[in-house]
């Protein structure tokens, strides 16, 4: 495998080859195959050599930070990368720029990678793209004569302090002056890389580098360079990232924005703090596509978020207290608000009223369920209205609560009208990237003007569904259409790594032996639609079968024991005990109508009964299971491209996400109920009661222990 790829590699690695390519039907999906090989290449070497893997969720991150856009990005634009590894990066930045080619540059030291790189271009039909080999610290490549080339958007991923950066070259005599603002420390090449970005950016350039943290809060050499940065106005946000995001380091890094043109008038920097916004995957952390839009919101509004985000201004940074010192945790406090306990209320019992204006958010939206739920006590304090398992139906059943639940589900109702022709509209040869895009960025925009709900959370929902779903279905209505798309397909058994015949996954339904299934429209939806009487004719044979099993169950416990009357036909110890139809008929041959016998030939006859009919519920449920598979099998080359339309966006697409929005309003009601009960059982006991229940206690040891005769000192 790993020659087949470096044979493959090798014919990229030679910058003269210029091939042209179509682009490929599903570039994503060979993007997705791609990155599984870097993320190969970079858990394989990558940690020898330094450099790390960039996810493309950071790559789309930077991509966006950085502006660039449809509207802005001109034939001309130029985009360039110092240490591009595979090229992830430079082609974010160019599908940000849209159906515009901007010219690509990248250079990379490594001959192997930089091969990867070049093939990467070509796949993503980015022939023209140039990418050389060297190092860009002692070798830059892309020159205008003897100055360094300078671009409309530079972004990088530099090795993380690179200890041997300044090998042969001489800081202090660089040719293209990159270091006027202090020379790096040798063993820490952070800024190095960092100032070869901002002397490769044009006047009016943007650009964004990733880099560990380092580089916020060290000092010496690198604090005279981060004062000299931030006078300059030149950095304009700071990012901070997960821990482990990077394959090839676990250590958290940040994301420096850079933009010159306009450094003059810049008042401060804008800092996020996003290292609690991931999900685990595996061993790694994951950003959620909630993570990345949140953030990208964030920043490109440049508004002050609460414990996530905040413009700082200069002065502060200025300040002696930070003397130029970028840390996050200095200006944006990401902890949660300290949950304190009331001394008074513990004391005399009731609810701060402290607490409950920690609530606002709700009150505003519910200002009667307040009132339903508490009442005065004395200043600053209440008591709940009824008992605390009460408190959850009393929020749930409030008017105001089912307004709330109406206005939510009223909206979700009006995008789910104005997207569905979107859904239905969509067909051969569409583009699943275009629809998934405007669908979500819709949802969200709908959804943000809703309280109490967070829209990125829902939005989350879509994209996991659009990931494990409908993306899938979207790929298969563009390769086949709808009618032939939602055919089923048999499956058949494949070897497994023992060379044994095994069934690959589930199927949907069977035809005698065979095994079929409908990736676009389950079977469960066929029969949701069309034949449900069918379907509760067998699920009402389950509960017979059920029911009669039980019945087998406890006669069997209650009636095998070791007198017991059915014991002679018990087979199997323990767990595994059961009783057979041919072992009850043997054994009533055997005892025949002897009347010593007539106990126990009554309780095998009633168990022979019950096997009888349980035999025939099996043997019916089997039958209905057939003819119901037979139905479904001939519905499918009947199913018009309109019904097919109606089940898999409306009672597929459609009601997996309005039972995620329904999800979300639960989750608003529990949280509140949870913290309303948190409160009153907190301090639902004063400590007059607690004590006096104390000493009703000790007392009644006391007695019990001089009836014993014991004394308690």
């Amino acid at each position: 495998m790993v020659e087949r790829l470096s044979n493959l590699i090798g014919i990229f690695q030679k910058p003269e080859l210029n091939f042209a390519k179509n682009r490929a039907e599903h570039d994503d999906i060979l993007g997705d195959a791609y990155e599984y090989l870097m993320r190969y290449f970079a858990q394989d070497s990558g940690k020898s050599k330094g450099q790390f893997y960039t996810p493309s969720e950071v790559s789309r991150i930077i991509a966006k930070v950085i502006g660039i856009s449809p509207e802005q990005a001109k034939a001309s634009t130029t985009a360039y990368d110092p240490t591009c590894g595979s090229g992830s990066l430079l082609l974010k930045v160019a599908a940000e720029a849209g159906e515009r080619r901007i010219t690509l540059e990248g250079q990379e030291r490594d001959v192997t990678t930089a091969g990867l790189a070049r093939m990467n271009m070509i796949l993503h039909d980015f022939p023209t793209a140039t990418i050389r080999s060297g190092n860009t610290l002692t070798s830059p490549k892309f020159m205008n004569r003897e100055h360094l080339r300078t671009y409309d958007y530079v972004v990088a991923n530099p090795p993380f302090s690179d200890k041997t950066w300044s090998t042969g070259l001489t800081p202090s005599d660089d040719p293209w002056q990159r270091f006027a603002w202090g020379e790096p420390p040798a063993k820490q090449g952070d800024y190095a890389y960092l100032l070869h970005i901002i002397r490769s950016m044009k006047s009016t350039a943007k650009g964004a580098c990733i880099l560990p943290h380092g580089v916020l809060f060290r000092g010496n050499a690198e604090a005279v360079i981060r004062e000299k940065l931030v006078r300059s106005g030149i950095l304009k946000g700071i990012i901070g990232l997960p821990a482990n995001l990077f394959y090839g380091t676990g250590i958290p890094a940040c994301i420096l924005v850079l933009d010159k043109e306009n450094a003059a008038g810049r008042k401060g920097i804008f800092m996020i703090d996003a290292a609690q916004g991931f999900m685990k995957d595996g061993n790694k952390n994951r950003l959620r596509e909630q993570d990345i839009h949140r953030l990208v919101d964030t920043f490109r509004k440049q508004v002050d978020v609460p414990r996530y985000a905040r413009l700082v201004p200069f002065d502060e940074i200025a300040d002696p207290r930070n003397d130029f010192n970028l840390n996050l945790p200095r200006y944006i406090d990401t902890s949660e608000p300290e949950d304190i306990q009331d001394i008074d209320a513990h004391l005399n019992g009731g609810i701060p009223e402290r607490d409950l204006e920690a609530l606002a958010d709700y009150w505003e939206v519910l200002p009667g369920v307040r009132a339903a739920l508490f009442e005065p006590l004395r200043a600053g304090y209440v008591q709940l209205k009824m008992p605390v398992t009460e408190v959850n139906s009393a929020i749930f059943d409030h008017a105001e609560f089912a307004g709330f639940r109406t206005r939510v589900t009223e909206r979700f109702e009006q995008w789910r009208q104005s997207s569905t022709p979107k859904l239905t509209g969509f067909d051969r040869d569409g583009r699943p990237k275009e629809l998934i895009e405007a669908l979500s960025e819709t949802l969200l925009a709908d959804l943000k003007r809703l309280p109490l709900l967070d829209p990125y959370d829902i939005y989350q929902h879509l994209m996991d569904y659009w990931a494990e779903t409908m993306q899938d279905d979207c790929y298969l209505v563009g390769a086949d259409g709808w009618t032939q798309g939602a055919q089923p397909r048999e499956i058949v058994r494949i070897k497994n790594r023992d060379n044994k015949l095994v069934w690959p996954e589930l199927h949907d339904y069977l035809i005698g032996k065979r095994r079929f299934k409908s990736d676009l429209i389950p079977a469960a939806l066929l029969v949701e639609r069309y034949f449900t009487a069918e379907r509760d004719a067998i699920e009402a044979l389950d509960n017979q079968i059920a029911t009669l099993e039980q019945q087998l169950d406890e006669r069997r416990e209650e009636q095998g024991g070791e007198d017991g009357p059915l014991a002679e036909v018990i087979e199997g110890e323990g767990d595994r005990q059961k009783i057979t139809a041919k072992a009850v008929k043997a054994r009533l041959r055997e005892i025949g109508k002897n009347p010593l016998y007539a106990e126990e030939r009554e309780a095998l006859q009633a168990y022979a009964e019950l096997l009888d009919r349980q035999t025939r519920a099996k043997s019916e449920r089997k039958t209905a299971q057939e003819a119901l598979d037979a139905k479904i099998d001939a519905k499918y080359p009947k199913l018009g491209e309109a019904e097919i339309k109606t089940l898999v966006v409306d009672d597929k697409w459609m009601a997996h996400l309005s039972d995620a929005v329904r999800g979300e309003l639960d989750r608003v009601s529990q949280t509140l109920t949870g913290r309303v009960r948190q409160l009153a059982e907190r301090y639902e006991k004063p400590l007059p009661q607690l004590t006096e229940e104390v000493d009703r206690l000790a007392a009644r040891v006391e007695t019990h222990l001089k009836t014993m005769g014991l004394a308690w000192n």
